[in-house]
Formats: structure tokens, sequence, C-alpha cells
């Protein structure tokens, strides 16, 4: 791996500092490559939720889809060594806010056949129940 070469180069020189700071640079973007999943994840799911309540209706590609999301935000963000989490569960809300507007731009493609703009397909939701229904989900854990 050659990430790897070159902190080996450093210690084998003796610059701990050196090695440590790319260390670092290696542990943030592994933490960024997690976060983006996650927020890939958040996108995904607040589209199929958006989708139910405009449309007010289901189906079961919709509701897998809405299982596989809990699924993989749940497993992505959970620390398998240090235990705790990516995301810190007061920080989800947060997360799943900034994301509702690409979910938003993805729901109105399909929903209703991509007949309404973004802003006619708000205008038939409750950000902050979709919001709070996501945040339950992955809290609970459930299969939809």
């Amino acid at each position: 791996m050659s990430e790897l070469e070159e902190p080996r180069k450093k210690i084998e020189e003796q610059d701990y500092q050196g090695a440590l700071k790319i260390v670092d640079e290696l542990e943030e973007m592994s933490v960024e490559d997690k976060l983006n999943k996650i927020e890939s994840y958040m996108v995904i799911l607040l589209m199929h939720l958006i989708k139910q309540e405009a449309e007010q209706r289901t189906t079961s590609s919709w509701n897998r889809s809405i299982s596989n999301s809990v699924k993989g935000i749940n497993k992505t963000n959970k620390r398998r060594k240090s235990g705790g989490y990516y995301v810190k569960p007061e920080a989800i809300a947060t997360m799943f806010a900034e994301t509702f507007d690409d979910a938003m731009e993805e729901a109105a493609y399909e929903a209703f056949e991509g007949k309404l703009s973004i802003e006619e397909l708000a205008a038939k939701l409750d950000r902050q129940q979709i919001i709070d229904k996501a945040i339950a989900l992955c809290n609970a854990k459930l299969e939809v």
C-alpha cells in the first residue's frame, strides 16, 4: 500500500513527527470517507421518506431501500475497534437537515413522475416530520 510507504520511511529515518502527521492525514481521510458514505445513505433514506409522504403510498422497493439505508447508516457510523460513532447521536439530526435539500432534489425527479418542481413537492411535506422519522428509524434500527 503506497499510502503506508511514506510513514514507514519517516519512521525508519526516526522522523516520528513527520510520520505522525501522515498518520493523522490518513485518519482524517478515512473519517471523511465514512461521513460521505453516511451522507449518501441519508439522501437515499430521506428521498424515499419524502416520496412516501408526498404520494401517501409506498412500494416494496421503497421500503427495501429505506431498510437498506438505515442498515448502511448504522453499520458505517459504528466505530468497530474503539466503539462509539463517527457521527455522534446528537449530531445526526443536523446531518439529516443538511442532506435534506439534496434528497428533495432527487425526490422531485421521481415523485409524481417528476411532474412537480422542488418547491411544489416541498409544499406537500412536513420537513421536520420526515427528518424525525429518519432519525427514529436509525435509532430503532427497524426493518421497514
